[in-house]
């Protein structure tokens, strides 16, 4: 298995000493294990599943996105396993880094090509585990999603989106950037518009014609002022809801450019009116807790916009122990 899977992945450039067996794990970095380094546990054991996407050559504006992978591990020396809001341990749970997936230096379709073979290969590989992506700009998202659908290809797939855009753009313009991976699904028939729901849109960061290209394709999407008046968490769950009649399993993909700029200096695109770092901490968990909702990702962090002390960074690794939260509090 581990002979396979890297044929797909590269071992991460970043990674932390185990401490010897038996030693008391408090920490994340303590607790998540390299699959580049010791014996790897049954695949049916695995609970969670980490890997690194780092490509940002395609990212629409300037865009360091494809550092995120290596310092999003660096930052998991600073948290501990147990969060004490929800009295969970995820130390009780088999968590794996299964490396980064291989990127070319000037080939973009090459690079998407080995994102959706490694996704495949994780999905099949760990059947039961969650799969969570690190990327990487926000053209990984429909990457991902199409290995997910080789993998699955029963499987009816639908889409939870925290974002300030659209990411619907026209394909002929852009190509697959950073600002397409949404009408990627929609254009090559992996994921239906009508199975798509956005929460976070808001002021003047979307153009209309992409609104009407929304509608036209039956994208379901909520602004963040109205999101904001109904409750992010009852938002959340409505949404859930509605798209878990339609689909058999759930991505979500966590656009951190959802956020506010005062929340989120490591973010290329971020802007001022958009979410706090507890609403988005709060839709995040509250996604996680449903039952369909069995891979994610989080995209376009860039750490070397971010300041010195790395906030963005470490709110990207807090949302995605928060979405680990969420799955044990099932």
């Amino acid at each position: 298995m581990k002979s396979f899977l890297y044929s797909k992945l590269n071992p991460a450039s970043f990674t932390w000493v185990r401490p010897e067996q038996g030693a008391e794990v408090s920490k994340v970095h303590e607790w998540i294990q390299p699959l580049t380094t010791g014996p790897a546990p049954e695949t049916s054991n695995v609970d969670f599943v980490v890997v690194g996407v780092p490509l940002s050559r395609s990212s629409i504006s300037a865009s360091g996105a494809s550092e995120f992978p290596d310092a999003f591990r660096r930052a998991w020396k600073g948290f501990t396993t147990y969060n004490l809001d929800e009295d969970v341990d995820l130390s009780e749970r088999i968590a794996v880094d299964a490396g980064d997936v291989p990127m070319h230096v000037t080939d973009i379709r090459r690079c998407h090509e080995n994102i959706i073979e490694a996704s495949a290969a994780l999905h099949h590989h760990f059947e039961g585990a969650k799969v969570c992506a690190i990327g990487g700009d926000h053209s990984i998202t429909a990457m991902m999603v199409k290995g997910l659908r080789q993998a699955k290809p029963a499987e009816k797939i639908g889409i939870l989106q925290f974002d300030t855009h659209f990411d619907l753009r026209d394909m002929t313009d852009n190509g697959p950037s950073n600002g397409t991976p949404m009408r990627n699904l929609i254009e090559s028939g992996v994921v239906k518009g009508t199975d798509m729901y956005n929460i976070g849109l808001h002021g003047f960061f979307n153009t209309k014609d992409l609104k009407q290209y929304a509608d036209e394709h039956g994208v379901n999407y909520i602004t963040l002022r109205n999101a904001r008046k109904k409750g992010i968490e009852e938002t959340v769950r409505q949404c859930l809801a509605e798209l878990a009649a339609k689909v058999d399993t759930i991505y979500l993909t966590v656009d951190m450019d959802v956020l506010d700029i005062a929340y989120a200096p490591g973010v290329p695109a971020s802007t001022p009116g958009g979410m706090t770092t507890a609403e988005l901490l709060d839709g995040v968990l509250a996604a996680a807790r449903h039952p369909k909702v069995n891979a994610m990702d989080i995209v376009c962090l860039d750490p070397l916009k971010d300041t010195q002390v790395q906030p963005t960074v470490k709110l990207g690794t807090h949302v995605f122990l928060t979405f680990l939260t969420g799955i044990m509090l099932r």
